[in-house]
């Protein structure tokens, strides 16, 4: 065979170690033969090597960790200024992190003298660049060739989805990969002899006499040396699916076909004249089929989930196509011109529109259906100039010095600055996750729901997430136990303001210097509340008692302070229509932005009167939505994708006024910005997760004397921001990344910054900085931020019921991690 099995056994078995094999002793170096800045560097002087699971089923982690010698750690923190400081910068100078995958082309080699080498793909660097381990001479080859036959198993894993004990030879043996001889990381090191062992020894028993020999290479090592480069393959195509009858042909174009190969990175051609054609199955259902002169390359479903971009510079239609396992794959679709573009984009658009409204696209007006081809077709995207990259980098170099850079930090109730660090709790025993995120801009602090729970945390001068208190039991007057839909915090973030599913015609405020729901607020007999929003954006700074409530149907303001009903009978907007309203938002004026789930937006000036200005749906519901404090920029969320609108108006007679202050003119509706992922990033996101996209609720940035300068959102294990600044300069790289082990459920800026985030993952709520996200590459898209247990500053925890907070000892903390 060609593994150990029993060994893989052994090595694998216990799953409640996080490592799984070790080479406790090393030097770590980054080679760049090819590179004008050096060939090579010594990243680490002394380093061990592991191999490590992860949060996530069948992922592994090669782990350099960065050893110190004694009173060395700290003489480096004071030569840094940065004693005390404890961030992911100071972890990532300290260990680097790689998922072990097949791109990595993870190989080992022995060379003359005995020295093992282990080596490796920099993906985020140049062509040719290789990290290599160089063990130290206590190693023995035989545990260097563990190590790599664990990698390969690991790598197996993460192709398969499934335990490496399934694995047949054939299947192991495309991870062994027998490249040109690994290139010397320092003139000390010699030509290369042999790899380790080859497949075919490591099959058998590893003894003393067995062991390569130092002076002479074994058949089988060099015959494996001369054997031909192994390159990782292209991405194969997808088997097309059967495509059902057509009624109706809305497009027919020829184009050439590219497929994007995730090895790569680029968009490989297929056929260079294929027939795209649109078609209408029946029941508002669509159909894109794709067909060459000898085969059929794909159909697909018309849905939301293509991310449908036309970029009409490169004559370009690129989108995504799903299989029945939920693999995802980029396409695209090169037309010979505009005109012929043009008619494609129009079919497929009316499909996609009458798909996602159930209504002919004929019954809709010019300028409505103008408003959504806008929407769909990519913008002028300008690579950076090199002052504009040189102003990025600069800012960026600014951030990193300004911004005390977070680690992950898992945090408990029972987390006592005296106790173990092994001490963290990261799962609840009645089965609830954190759900709900409602960040202070009063007192610096964050709460976040969990079921019938809500975590109190503070946040201290170093941008770090200290937990408080826990809220243990939010229940109504009348004791009834509830986990609140919806929370806002309200009157100088001394109250929130609750909603029970269960009741939606009532809402509850809780007094949280008590802990303790402490009214009942009956809205309306008749007109359930739907969502609510505050009175003005920094309204919860105020003593403001006033906001705003939103039903499926109407618009109107609630004050807690009127007997009966909350409801404000005079400022009620009821629409005889149905326009099933989901989201709204505020300016610091007290302008009013609604939206629904037919995916239109509504601005107002004030309560109790028709819309200013009426934005048209795309199709997609608006889950989410929030305005600019100067009511220029207005942010929808979809679930596939973010939409940015103008609100200024720039020309005709209420030039310079908003949207929310006076009517557009009939001609000079504002240009929706739709801000999506790059096919080609979808793709590769859902390759990872094997999960649609889903975006939380979109925010940008805020505070009084703060403009937006950011957007953040999130869709499963994922955190995306984007640069405001780069958005509007139509820039090709608008937004990075930073990638969870676990699903993001909530996600917002610390007030009055835009270089904090407070991020709230099932059993973990941490503060990260911005600077920590990637830029999106296949390497930041596959590997999870590694979140590691920390101690806190002080006793933390403290239960609230009933009486004022006060810090408890560990025994009377509630049990139920954050």
């Amino acid at each position: 065979m060609f593994m150990l099995r029993n060994v893989g056994k052994y090595l694998f078995g216990d799953a409640s170690k996080e490592s799984i094999i070790e080479l406790p002793q090393g030097q770590l170096y980054l080679v760049r033969p090819l590179s004008p800045k050096g060939y090579s560097e010594l990243i680490f002087k002394d380093a061990a090597a592991s191999i490590r699971r992860t949060a996530q089923e069948f992922q592994y982690q090669i782990v350099i960790q960065r050893a110190y010698e004694e009173g060395e750690e700290e003489l480096l923190a004071e030569e840094d200024g940065e004693e005390g400081i404890d961030g992911a910068l100071a972890a990532e100078k300290d260990e680097k992190t790689f998922l072990l995958d097949e791109g990595l082309h993870f190989r080992s080699e022995l060379r003359e003298g005995g020295e093992k080498v282990l080596a490796w793909r920099d993906l985020s660097g140049d062509p040719g660049d290789l990290y290599e381990f160089v063990c130290d001479r206590s190693i023995q080859a035989a545990t260097a060739g563990t190590f790599e036959m664990v990698a390969i198993q690991c790598q197996y894993e993460r192709k398969y989805r499934r335990s490496h004990e399934h694995a047949t030879e054939k299947e192991l043996h495309q991870f062994s990969f027998s490249e040109q001889p690994i290139a010397g990381a320092s003139e000390g090191l010699r030509t290369p002899q042999s790899r380790l062992a080859s497949p075919e020894e490591r099959s058998q028993p590893v003894s003393r006499s067995a062991r390569p020999k130092e002076t002479t290479p074994s058949k089988t090592a060099v015959a494996k040396i001369k054997s031909p480069t192994k390159e990782e393959g292209p991405t194969e195509v997808p088997p097309s699916a059967a495509h059902p009858a057509s009624r109706e042909t809305l497009a027919k174009e020829q184009a050439e076909l590219h497929l994007f190969d995730f090895a790569s990175g680029k968009f490989i051609l297929q056929d260079p004249a294929v027939t795209a054609t649109v078609s209408e199955v029946g029941g508002w259902q669509y159909w894109l089929q794709i067909t060459g002169k000898e085969k059929d390359w794909l159909g697909q479903a018309v849905i939301a989930d293509i991310n449908p971009v036309f970029n009409f510079e490169y004559l370009s239609f690129i989108f995504n196509h799903y299989t029945p396992d939920g693999s995802a794959y980029s396409w695209l679709l090169r037309f010979r011109d505009q005109v012929t573009e043009e008619r494609f984009q129009e079919g497929l658009m009316q499909a996609l529109w009458e798909q996602l409204n159930e209504t002919k696209w004929t019954k809709t007006k010019d300028d409505h259906r103008d408003y959504v081809l806008e929407a769909f077709q990519d913008l002028t995207m300008e690579d950076a100039d090199a002052r504009e990259q040189e102003q990025d980098d600069e800012e960026a170099a600014a951030d990193e010095e300004e911004a005390q850079v977070e680690d992950d930090a898992q945090r408990s109730e029972h987390y006592d600055s005296d106790e173990s660090e092994d001490d963290v709790v990261t799962r609840d025993d009645d089965g609830n996750v954190n759900s709900q995120l409602a960040v202070g801009y009063k007192h610096d602090r964050s709460f976040v729901v969990r079921g019938s729970k809500i975590g109190v945390f503070k946040h201290t001068p170093n941008n770090n997430l200290e937990f408080s208190t826990n809220i243990s039991k939010v229940e109504t007057p009348k004791g009834k136990l509830f986990s609140p839909k919806k929370v806002m915090l309200h009157a100088e973030d001394s109250n929130m303001i609750l909603q029970n599913e269960g009741d939606p015609n009532s809402l509850y405020k809780m007094d949280l210097e008590y802990g303790k729901v402490v009214e009942e607020w009956k809205v309306h007999d008749d007109i359930p509340v739907e969502t609510f929003a505050p009175e003005k954006k920094f309204a919860q700074m105020s003593n403001e008692q006033t906001f705003l409530g939103l039903s499926r149907n109407a618009l109107y303001r609630i004050d807690p302070r009127v007997s009966g009903n909350k409801l404000v009978d005079s400022e009620l907007k009821q629409y005889v229509s149905k326009n099933d309203f989901s989201a709204a938002a505020t300016t610091e004026k007290g302008y009013i932005a609604v939206a629904s789930n037919k995916g239109d937006i509504r601005m107002f000036d004030r309560l109790g009167i028709n819309a200013k200005t009426h934005i048209p749906a795309l199709g997609e519901p608006i889950i989410g939505l929030d305005v600019s404090a100067d009511g220029r920029w207005v942010l929808g969320t979809c679930r596939t994708y973010l939409l940015l609108i103008d609100a200024l108006q720039k020309d005709g007679k209420n030039e310079g006024r908003l949207g929310f202050e006076k009517s557009f003119g009939k001609d000079s509706k504002p240009q929706p910005r739709r801000l999506g992922l790059t096919p080609s990033h979808v793709a590769q996101f859902q390759h990872e997760t094997g999960v649609p996209l889903s975006f939380t609720p979109a925010r940008f940035n805020t505070g009084i004397e703060a403009s937006e300068t950011s957007i953040i959102t999130a869709t499963g294990p994922f955190i995306i921001t984007w640069s405001l600044k780069k958005v509007l300069a139509g820039r090709k790289d608008p937004y990075s990344i930073k990638r969870y082990a676990e699903e993001v459920k909530a996600d917002n800026f610390r007030y009055g910054s835009d270089k904090n985030v407070i991020v709230a993952l099932p059993n973990e709520v941490n503060m990260v900085a911005r600077q920590s996200f990637k830029k999106p590459t296949r390497e930041s898209i596959s590997t999870p931020a590694r979140a590691s247990p920390r101690r806190s500053s002080g006793r933390v925890g403290g239960r609230v019921s009933g009486s004022r907070v006060s810090a408890l000892g560990r025994e009377d903390i509630v049990n139920s991690p954050y």
